[in-house]
């Protein structure tokens, strides 16, 4: 789910109420977005949703694909090939959620359109796979430069380029030189840049998680360090994300499990779904809905008064969403 461009004209809104394309997508998909319609209702949040039920499965060809690309348009809501450019992940502690590191917050930025995620792939020969990983100057400097502006937003103090340029000196180079030329942009605003090896970064984040603020990184390496930092806080099921464009975006949990294993027995976590959608309203300046729907989470968590099998209780989804509401 999610809206999409930087001023409020370009939303599409009606009657007072913005209407937001949602696709619940594969696994606990449903249930989890059913948790949020139910508790953005009780919040009184002015959203209309346009939900369409493609799945992993929906082929581009189908009618239904078609129509969530349409939904998406019209809604200003984001799709990969949208250009999409920016994933934003937040790994942060929450109270009454125990850990082994504590004061843990942190950004995780990747580039979502190059990389070896671009899905440049072909069989070169019966039995040999040739993968493009790309790289390029103008797509560096628009991720660098987001990366540097959340952290002047959110009052951040450092920004840590994560590259392999040791090993693929030409491509991950290109993207750390880049990083640091950008960097030499902000010099004035006094926010820190350092840059740190992908497999030393991995060793750093389990033991030493509190020296990160804001990390940028390639794409492949941000799906992988966006799961390590999800473990260090308790898990996927309470991982906020969004993808950001110049003209959408689009709000989803940071760590996509889509949790098949658990689906259908009403015992999912929607934590991270609902903190995507405050992000979310954050973004289209709902402010005051954000803060009341995310402080009825964060203090059912801290209660403990529904905790679901992930945070090591018995409660249902159900539970845990009429917790929520009953928090506002």
């Amino acid at each position: 789910m999610a809206p999409g461009h930087a001023s409020d004209e370009n939303y599409t809104k009606y009657g007072g109420k913005y209407t937001v394309t949602l696709i619940p997508g594969d696994g606990i998909g449903q249930e989890t977005a059913a948790a949020v319609k139910t508790i953005f209702k009780a919040a009184n949040v002015p959203i209309e949703w346009e939900q369409l039920d493609v799945t992993g499965y929906t082929e581009k060809g189908d009618v239904l694909f078609q129509q969530s690309v349409d939904s998406i348009r019209r809604n200003k809501i984001a799709l990969k090939d949208l250009d999409i450019y920016a994933s934003l992940v937040l790994i942060k502690n929450i109270a009454g959620y125990p850990t082994r590191h504590k004061d843990v917050d942190f950004a995780i930025i990747r580039e979502n359109t190059e990389g070896e995620y671009a899905g440049l792939e072909h069989q070169s020969y019966p039995g040999v796979v040739e993968s493009l990983k790309i790289v390029s100057r103008e797509k560096t400097q628009r991720i660098a430069r987001f990366a540097f502006d959340f952290a002047l937003k959110n009052g951040r103090k450092k920004v840590t380029c994560v590259h392999k340029a040791n090993i693929m000196k030409l491509g991950d180079g290109l993207f750390l030189n880049t990083c640091r030329e950008v960097a030499k942009e902000y010099e004035s605003t006094g926010i820190q840049f350092n840059d740190m090896i992908v497999d030393n970064c991995s060793m750093q984040l389990v033991s030493r998680p509190q020296q990160f603020d804001v990390m940028v990184m390639p794409n492949l390496y941000g799906n992988i360090v966006s799961n390590v930092g999800a473990a260090l806080v308790g898990g996927p099921g309470i991982i906020p994300g969004a993808n950001i464009g110049s003209d959408f975006a689009l709000f989803e949990p940071g760590c996509r499990h889509v949790g098949k294993d658990i689906q259908g027995h009403n015992t999912a976590n929607p934590t991270a779904l609902l903190l995507s959608g405050v992000m979310m309203l954050r973004h289209l300046n709902l402010e005051d809905h954000a803060n009341k729907i995310s402080n009825a989470v964060y203090k059912t968590i801290e209660r403990g008064t529904a905790k679901t099998p992930d945070m090591g209780g018995f409660s249902t989804t159900t539970d845990f969403t009429l917790s929520v509401i009953s928090n506002l």
